[in-house]
């Protein structure tokens, strides 16, 4: 049988605890324990101990829930704190590891070319992507695009938007002037080179892309175009008819 010489401080009260004032009653076989508390400038009622969890989880509300835990880290640039960086601004000088493809060149007729008819010279280059590390963070490069430069061997060079396309392709009949074809006025070995230029973005993990101030140029590898001289004549038969004939 419990007694019933239960004292106020076997339960908290007293002073320094958050019980003001406690009373105990038993009937022999039970004991009941109350207690009010008291907050300044407050009602006396009953006293109410703060639950931060359950016994079975301490870390649960009152609800037996868990609380809600801190927002996962989405992109590269979040700290564990949960702050984020402000991101850093880019210039095309600042890409200097990062060296986009260069152009491929052909032209037709193919490595050969007629003086005073235009010859077709063809660079061709896409949108791509190279990853790194930039300013201490990861990041992915896009090369777009956006203009070609032709330089022909003999001293004159020609800018375009696009890098051109073969005769057929344009629908045009052969040694058609192009947007970037070109005439040259004397015979002999020319090597063309085309140069890309890109414009580039880059994405620091965030999911958007942010443009690179400037643009980025590559080269590519040179290609030989053998100019020659054409004559014509009035013959009255072909050369198959007539090989020793003149122009044959």
């Amino acid at each position: 049988m419990i007694g019933a010489s239960l004292t106020a401080t076997s339960v908290g009260c007293g002073a320094g605890s958050y019980l003001e004032t406690c009373h105990a009653t038993t009937n022999g076989t039970q004991v009941d324990v109350g207690a009010d508390t008291r907050s300044p400038g407050g009602q006396s009622g009953p006293a109410t101990r703060p639950q931060t969890g359950s016994a079975t989880n301490p870390s649960s509300d009152d609800t037996g829930t868990a609380p809600a835990a801190p927002p996962a880290c989405t992109t590269a640039l979040c700290r564990p704190n949960y702050t984020v960086v402000t991101l850093p601004d880019v210039t095309a000088a600042d890409l200097a590891s990062f060296i986009p493809a260069a152009p491929a060149i052909t032209g037709e007729p193919q490595g050969l070319g007629v003086v005073g008819m235009p010859t077709n010279l063809v660079a061709t280059a896409s949108t791509h992507a190279l990853t790194g590390t930039l300013f201490g963070y990861d990041v992915t490069v896009r090369f777009s695009p956006t203009a070609f430069r032709f330089e022909h061997g003999d001293g004159t060079a020609r800018a375009a938007s696009t890098g051109g396309a073969p005769w057929q392709r344009l629908g045009m009949p052969e040694f058609s002037p192009t947007a970037t074809s070109h005439v040259y006025g004397e015979p002999g070995r020319y090597r063309v080179t085309a140069r890309v230029i890109y414009q580039a973005a880059v994405d620091f993990g965030t999911g958007a892309w942010r443009p690179v101030t400037g643009a980025v140029t590559s080269a590519g590898v040179g290609y030989d175009v053998r100019v020659v001289e054409v004559h014509t004549a009035l013959v009255a038969r072909t050369c198959i008819e007539d090989p020793a004939g003149p122009g044959c």
